[in-house]
């Protein structure tokens, strides 16, 4: 697995926010239920992914050392009237430059707090640009949008979920909704329309001593395959495994048992 260059993520967080700035614009009714988030509506949604950038601008800009409330962060919800297309769109667009120029001006190396063992400027830029990456399908599935994504962020969305997972084991294990002890079992997934040298396929094992990844064509337990984005958006819970061009080849109850329990985002 090779990591995206810093200056590659800060790029495509800025795409990514434009695409969704498209969304908010497009017409579509921001009151609608988002179905993969069904606690949101879209408005709801736009909010939430632009605070967290907000949240991300704070941290990095300040040199963050420890986490800062969400309650500290001017405009971090949103502007102030909802409903209003137009506000949310500027917001939003604001945003994008606050938390982009923050990481770029910081640079990989910079320490920043995080949640997670990688305490820099990167892990943020890696995060954020994932997050937007799925929270941005859940926006054009609601607004009945098409929804494409560059191959190698795809991969790396993928790539990033499957460590987070390893690293959710070892800190959330004994949170009975996020165990995978059990019999040894195995996943194989194929991303079957992306270039041979992404080599993008990826094989889990997890069982009694947790969870393992790498890339690579094995076989498995159980298989899931079809095109790259879709593969990302199934293992993220965002498409049903019998969407159009997926296939689940073997033992499907083992994929629906790691769906149910490896949760995130």
């Amino acid at each position: 697995m090779t990591l995206l260059a810093h200056d590659r993520y800060c790029d495509e967080i800025a795409h990514q926010v434009d695409q969704l700035r498209a969304v908010v614009t497009s017409g579509a009714d921001l009151a609608t239920t988002v179905p993969t988030c069904p606690d949101w509506s879209l408005e709801d949604l736009v909010r939430h992914m632009g605070g967290a950038l907000r949240w991300v601008d704070a941290l990095v800009r300040g040199r963050a050392q420890e986490n800062i409330p969400f309650d500290r962060i001017p405009l971090c919800g949103g502007p102030e009237e909802r409903g209003d297309a137009a506000a949310l769109d500027a917001w939003l667009a604001e945003t994008g430059e606050l938390v982009v120029g923050a990481l770029r001006e910081a640079g990989p190396d910079t320490k920043v707090w995080s949640w997670q063992g990688n305490a820099t400027a990167a892990f943020w830029a890696r995060r954020m640009a994932n997050e937007i990456t799925i929270h941005r399908a859940d926006a054009t599935i609601a607004a009945g949008l098409p929804y494409e994504l560059a191959p190698e962020v795809a991969a790396d969305a993928l790539d990033e979920w499957l460590d987070l997972a390893v690293w959710f084991q070892q800190y959330r294990g004994d949170e009975e909704a996020h165990r995978l002890e059990g019999p040894a079992r195995s996943i194989h997934l194929h991303a079957t329309d992306a270039d041979p040298a992404l080599n993008a396929e990826w094989f889990l094992e997890f069982g009694p001593d947790g969870v393992r990844w790498r890339r690579d064509h094995e076989k498995a337990t159980v298989a899931l395959r079809g095109p790259l984005t879709s593969v990302l958006l199934a293992f993220y819970r965002r498409l049903p495994l019998d969407a159009p061009g997926l296939e689940v080849l073997g033992e499907r109850q083992v994929l629906d048992f790691w769906l149910s329990r490896a949760s995130f985002g």
